[in-house]
């Protein structure tokens, strides 16, 4: 039996399995994403090559993860804990190589200011000029990637820079197959940043009222 068959033998023991599948592992991924589609009555499936080499119990937890979303399900499973605990701590295994001075120098202020040091230096990069997003944190890789306007607003870069390692520091919360990342632990925090009202005003300008935070 395949992992996917598997996979969904285990959140629907009472249903018959009548898909077709392919699943392939894929150099086009960023470290341990993941996509899945559905037509009819045919599913594929699409794995970072990185996933070759993790234990099977967890790859079904990411395929069942993959398959409530699919199917428009909300459910739990031990597998899909164990999937959810992996992505996590996938951060203690990165390698750190990715920085730039302006922005390790955020990274600095706002972990010793905010965090008490306490926070290891995740990769920091700058992407595109994107005017939806300023900043995103990826679990998968462990990075946090800027828009390169900040650059011009360093109070508003170290904003930035805390709400993306309050992702790293807080995780996020699982529940029937959904990720939920701004708890309102999360926002209570996010408040305690000096002047963060006038800063999310200028963030907003800077965005024309998009939402400026985005996260994988």
């Amino acid at each position: 039996m395949g992992l996917v068959e598997e996979a969904f033998g285990r959140l629907y023991p009472e249903k018959e399995f009548r898909y077709s599948v392919s699943l392939r592992y894929s150099g086009r991924f960023k470290a341990y994403n993941a996509n899945a589609r559905m037509r009819r009555d045919a599913m594929s499936f699409s794995l970072s090559r990185k996933w070759k080499g993790v234990d099977d119990e967890i790859k079904i937890g990411l395929i069942q993860e993959l398959l409530v979303s699919l199917l428009k399900d909300r459910k739990n499973t031990l597998n899909m804990e164990l999937y959810n605990n992996f992505i996590k701590n996938i951060h203690l295994a990165v390698e750190k190589t990715q920085t730039h001075p302006l922005l390790e120098g955020a990274f600095e202020r706002v972990n010793q200011a905010m965090f008490e040091g306490l926070v290891e230096r995740p990769n920091l990069l700058w992407g595109q000029p994107r005017k939806r997003t300023l900043g995103t944190y990826s679990f998968n890789s462990d990075s946090i990637t800027f828009n390169p306007v900040l650059m011009k607003d360093i109070e508003a870069l170290d904003y930035v820079m805390y709400h993306e390692l309050l992702h790293k520091k807080l995780k996020f919360r699982s529940e029937s197959g959904r990720s939920y990342h701004h708890t309102s632990e999360f926002k209570a925090m996010e408040r305690k940043f000096p002047n963060a009202g006038q800063i999310e005003k200028r963030l907003r300008k800077m965005t024309s009222g998009f939402n400026f935070f985005d996260f994988f």
